[in-house]
């Protein structure tokens, strides 16, 4: 009877009901992202709405374009147009040969061999940038000048005779020949192939080399086996950045090249500015955009990563 008749031990105070998070920090992050949204929208999805539109619109300047979706336009242009369209092709994909052949030993120098040296090196591949692309361009229009020295070092080794046969070069003259618009894109896209095969170098951890050094590797396999399957991603970001502005570039082939070296670039741009045929120069934008959005989808899965730069 006494323990029935005791007072109940005391009850543990109730935890406290946890608040729910507040809405308003969940949607902090799309707000963050909403000045982002707006601008691809305002200047990349609506330019690219009404380049579709003007592409299937018939008339002329004076008459006005009225949407008719005359789709005939893309098949019009790409049948009178397509050899601008692969000299395109052959040119970047040239320039971006050249540029990976010439981009990975530096990149290569700079992040396994430079030092103390490193900064310096960075700053002379990215020099070009300070200048104008305009100005670069126009410096070779010196460089490969007819009786020039590089000509004429060109023309002493026999090098000259060759891009000849091979329909590169014109005889003794480089300027207004295929070559020296490869050269200009070279040039001009070098430093896009250079940083991103420095940044995919750089993190690769040195230790790899030293096991493949342990284990009686030659350099050359460990470069085949460990430093350039590890610095893939860096190829792949390397050539997309050096490929997809080069096929539409028409600075190179205006100033270097001649009327048998124009790249569709240089099409796009007489339709929209001198022809004035706006729905012709639009269908030409969205076949080269179509052209390289699949050549970029395969490279990156024959690639076999997706792991870019």
């Amino acid at each position: 009877m006494a323990t029935l008749t005791e007072a109940p031990p005391p009850l543990s105070p109730a935890a406290p009901e946890k608040k729910p998070p507040r809405r308003r920090g969940r949607l902090v992050p799309y707000w963050l992202l909403l000045p982002g949204i707006l601008w691809l929208v305002v200047f990349f999805a609506l330019p690219m709405i009404y380049q579709a539109s003007t592409s299937v619109q018939t008339g002329s300047l004076e008459e006005g374009y009225k949407v008719t979706w005359h789709f005939a336009t893309y098949w019009d242009a790409l049948s009178e147009y397509y050899p601008q369209f692969l000299r395109s092709v052959l040119y970047a994909g040239s320039a971006t040969i050249l540029c990976l052949v010439l981009g990975y030993p530096l990149a290569y120098l700079i992040a396994f061999r430079a030092g103390r040296w490193k900064n310096l090196v960075m700053i002379l591949v990215i020099a070009p940038f300070f200048t104008s692309f305009l100005i670069r361009t126009l410096a070779w229009k010196t460089i490969l000048a007819d009786g020039g020295p590089v000509v004429g070092a060109l023309n002493s080794l026999h090098v000259l005779d060759v891009t000849s046969w091979l329909g590169m070069t014109q005889g003794d003259r480089v300027l207004a020949t295929p070559l020296a618009v490869v050269c200009g894109l070279t040039y001009n896209f070098l430093p896009f192939m250079v940083l991103p095969l420095y940044t995919s170098l750089e993190r690769i951890d040195p230790r790899l080399h030293e096991a493949a050094g342990d284990l009686y590797a030659k350099p050359s396999t460990v470069f085949r086996k460990v430093t350039f399957p590890l610095s893939m991603p860096g190829v792949v970001s390397g050539t997309l950045l050096t490929f997809i502005p080069a096929a539409g570039d028409y600075v190179n082939a205006d100033l270097l090249g001649s009327t048998d070296t124009r790249m569709v670039g240089n099409v796009i741009q007489t339709q929209f500015l001198r022809i004035l045929d706006y729905p012709t120069a639009a269908a030409l934008s969205f076949i080269l955009m179509a052209a390289i959005l699949v050549m970029v989808t395969l490279y990156i899965r024959r690639s076999g990563t997706e792991d870019l730069v």
